[in-house]
């Protein structure tokens, strides 16, 4: 049952890559095509290249192996494609993970909360390119602060060596 589910959810990623201009296929039978593993999915535009292993859940953590991971990053290097790691919640979109940025479990696999796929993870329309996620804290960075010398003024001021008058005739 749940690896039909696998199977339409990985064709729903597919579908969806193609619909956005991406070159893609499904990997045939990854995971017993070869003695080696394969992702599920390659997904390519002229300029981005993806190797994903997908994954969907109803709701639970998504766990993958150490083995699943590092099979990933191996095929790759070697492919020349950026891995990422596409989840899928019921009732969520895709959202995509490079392996480096998944949370590690004592026992060396790797898990993905949706909480965390939500807050943290790219979802589909920044992935294939159509928008951009900002963060709070990146619409923050673009004000570059306060101008040095209003600081060097502001602080001579609070440490007596220049008068509140003389302060604001150098601001004006």
């Amino acid at each position: 049952m749940s690896q039909a589910k696998g199977d339409r959810r990985e064709r729903e990623l597919v579908n969806a890559l193609d619909e956005a201009g991406f070159a893609v296929m499904r990997a045939p039978a990854s995971g017993s095509a070869t003695e080696r593993e394969l992702p599920d999915v390659l997904a390519g535009d002229g300029e981005q290249f993806y190797a994903i292993e997908a994954k969907s859940s109803s709701g639970d953590p998504i766990y993958l192996t150490g083995e699943e991971v590092e099979a990933l990053i191996y095929f790759s290097r070697n492919f020349g494609a950026k891995p990422r790691i596409g989840v899928r919640f019921d009732r969520e979109d895709w959202y995509f993970f490079h392996p480096g940025d998944l949370y590690v479990t004592d026992g060396g696999n790797y898990r993905v909360k949706k909480e965390t796929a939500i807050a943290d993870g790219t979802d589909f329309a920044e992935f294939v390119g159509e928008s951009e996620k900002v963060t709070l804290a990146e619409v923050g960075d673009d004000d570059d602060g306060p101008d040095e010398d209003v600081l060097r003024v502001l602080n001579a001021v609070e440490q007596g060596v220049m008068e509140v008058e003389e302060a604001a005739e150098m601001l004006e």
